[in-house]
């Protein structure tokens, strides 16, 4: 199944040049289905990067998936244009009334800064408030991972003593719970990150169930027991050049960064990057639609007595 993106949204013409089944608006509306309502709070930087990357990850699903992408009223964006953001994205405002299905919250280029430091923390925490009540389930990536067990949970975060980037390995723990069924004992992830969490403070917490961790990358994938919050620290969604791209921007400020590790041959930035975590992140992703969205949202999403979508 397709997933439905805004007719001229720049992602949608780089997605079909990949062969990705996607739908305009005025086609989606002549189908008979409801497609899964999924809002998008993307805080990277980079915003068309970003949107491209989620919507091909949530394209591999049998499902119809429409996407809408949420910005903040209390941050301007620096490196996105006013026009596509005033074309392409909502206010929390006009949508606080509505119910989505999901909710993707990405990471963000703060981690130095504390929470409370952050200028729209105060916007993101009420929309994570909100979401408890408006979303059937949210997936928290990298950075929005830390927000939303902080938030959450009180859980905090870390200083590495340097960046952690690259592709790493991690061993799933218990391969009975839905979001890894059909993974691998161990799988692969990107990392871009100088903060983590860490497993003391998580396991005080029983309501949260730690699914993935790596011995050099710490700790991936977390989960609330009901499924309604789940937290990736990585960054699944990367294409395959994402972190060339940080290595080289990193190079050129000078900040002198270590090579991204398990990422290039032979650890030569001249070679094309190794591609080796797609079809965990695809696995990672259907399993969060289907399994804590579609399988548990209603039908009606407003309705006070839904059926649900089985």
């Amino acid at each position: 199944m397709p997933i439905k993106v805004q007719k001229d949204l720049p992602a949608k013409a780089i997605l079909e040049k990949e062969n990705i089944f996607t739908m305009d608006e005025d086609r989606a509306l002549s189908q008979d289905i409801r497609p899964l309502e999924i809002l998008i709070v993307n805080l990277m930087p980079i915003k068309e990067e970003t949107e491209t990357q989620l919507l091909r990850a949530l394209s591999n699903t049998p499902l119809q998936v429409d996407c809408s992408f949420l910005m903040l009223e209390s941050h301007t964006s620096k490196n996105t244009s006013a026009s596509h953001l005033n074309k392409f994205y909502i206010y929390l405002d006009e949508v606080q009334n509505k119910k989505f299905d999901g909710m993707i919250i990405t990471g963000a280029p703060v981690e130095h800064m504390e929470f409370e430091e952050v200028n729209y923390w105060k916007e993101l925490a009420k929309i994570m408030e909100w979401s408890k009540t408006h979303v059937t389930s949210t997936l928290h990536i990298c950075w929005g991972a830390q927000a939303g067990l902080y938030y959450h949970y009180g859980i905090r975060k870390y200083k590495r003593d340097s960046k952690l980037s690259g592709i790493y390995c991690h061993k799933i723990l218990d391969r009975k719970i839905p979001l890894v069924r059909s993974m691998d004992d161990f799988v692969m992830a990107p990392h871009s990150r100088y903060t983590e969490v860490r497993r003391e403070d998580i396991e005080k917490h029983p309501e949260l169930q730690i699914l993935a961790e790596s011995k050099e990358a710490g700790i991936y994938l977390v989960m609330s027991e009901d499924g309604k919050q789940i937290f990736v620290q990585g960054h699944p969604e990367y294409d395959r050049m994402t972190l060339d791209g940080e290595y080289h921007r990193d190079l050129e400020k000078g900040l002198n960064p270590k090579i991204p590790c398990n990422y290039y041959e032979d650890d030569d930035p001249n070679t094309v990057p190794m591609l080796n975590w797609r079809n965990a992140a695809n696995t990672l992703y259907a399993n969060w639609l289907n399994y804590y969205v579609y399988q548990v949202t209603p039908y009606e999403l407003d309705a006070d007595e839904p059926e649900y979508v089985i």
